[in-house]
């Protein structure tokens, strides 16, 4: 493994920011540090950087042990959230600045710049100076100035907070593709759950300085290990009484449920494909989303929510409608069970 962290602790005060954390990270992978604020993943980040001591436990980067040694001799690249770009050098300079502390000579860092500069697409901007560039072109040059001195591992915070929601969009693509032609090994961390299933080879999950569930997108999203893993990631509404919900029975271990838009069905009344499965609920409110439709439903005295496309019939609030439930996760204070839909399940007829 590339990156390892064994037995991890750090303190701030009576705060817990790192509790114990363990994780390995292949050679050449992006892993995305996903949780909430105050959950520890800028911690975790800074404390691979060397910009953070851990109380106990050691680091890895390439077999060696890191601890003791400082940030510039750890062969990392750090992004900033805010850029951090020198406000009267040029792009030329900012990306060059490395290079010149490393002494290396004129020439070099001639080439090494300008080979950036096509590298993140603004050939022709060399001179101009941060105030010149938009929120995007500031996050490239940032990028660009952290490979540079050609690290090992690269490290970036938030590095999509400070832009506008379509230019993020246009950047994690260009990210991820950038990353793949250099072949870094890679960690960033975000809140943005979009941002980290678009970008990331695997996900952390932190949760109260700990790791929830390490994992690829697709299986996090799946096979959620964790209650807070199950409410964190995804849309989800979270019930109690989901036996009274057609085809589920109770499970004396589980107390609670939690439901994803995608389990549910939903159509006008007489209409149901499955009306055996399906029960009635009453429309609160209806939101547009841009490219579908978000309908939040009271049903078995909850709330719940589910997608409709634009081209289906209008619904309006107050409407009784036909709703199917096709399975849920049951939870409890240490673990989570995927679920279906028994009377689905147990009538071929009623297969999906």
């Amino acid at each position: 493994m590339y990156v390892e962290l064994r037995n991890i602790n750090k303190k701030f005060g009576n705060f817990q920011a790192a509790d114990n954390i363990s994780f390995s990270i292949e050679k050449g992978s992006l892993i995305g540090l996903l949780g909430p604020s105050g959950s520890g993943k800028t911690t975790i980040l800074r404390l691979i950087a060397g910009l953070e001591d851990p109380d106990s436990g050691d680091i890895f980067i390439d077999g060696k042990r890191v601890n003791d040694l400082e940030p510039s001799h750890r062969g990392i690249g750090f992004v900033f959230q805010n850029y951090a770009l020198f406000r009267y050098m040029t792009v030329f300079d900012n990306i060059a600045f490395g290079l010149e502390v490393q002494k290396k000579d004129k020439a070099y860092i001639k080439k090494r710049v300008s080979e950036l500069i096509s590298l993140i697409g603004l050939g022709g901007l060399e001179n101009r100076r941060p105030h010149q560039l938009s929120g995007g072109q500031k996050q490239r040059v940032a990028f660009a100035r952290a490979l540079a001195p050609n690290p090992a591992l690269l490290l970036l915070d938030e590095p999509f907070a400070a832009i506008d929601a379509k230019v993020r969009k246009e950047l994690r693509s260009w990210l991820r593709e950038t990353i793949n032609k250099v072949g870094i090994t890679s960690i960033f961390v975000t809140h943005d759950q979009d941002e980290a299933v678009e970008v990331a080879d695997k996900i952390i999950i932190t949760n109260h300085g700990r790791i929830e569930q390490m994992g690829t997108p697709v299986d996090i999203y799946k096979n959620p290990t964790t209650p807070f893993a199950a409410k964190f990631i995804g849309e989800s509404s979270t019930i109690e009484n989901y036996y009274n919900l057609h085809g589920f029975s109770r499970d004396e271990g589980y107390d609670k449920a939690i439901i994803r838009p995608e389990f549910v069905s939903i159509s006008k009344l007489g209409k149901e494909i499955y009306p055996h499965a399906s029960e009635q609920g009453i429309v609160k409110e209806v939101f547009f989303r841009g490219n579908m439709l978000e309908v939040k439903i009271s049903i078995a005295d909850n709330e719940i929510i589910a997608y409709r496309s634009l081209e289906d019939e209008e619904l309006v609030p107050g409407e009784k409608i036909s709703v199917l439930i096709y399975r849920l996760y049951l939870y409890n204070e240490d673990s989570v069970r995927l679920i279906e839909n028994e009377i689905l399940t147990s009538r071929p007829e009623f297969s999906i």
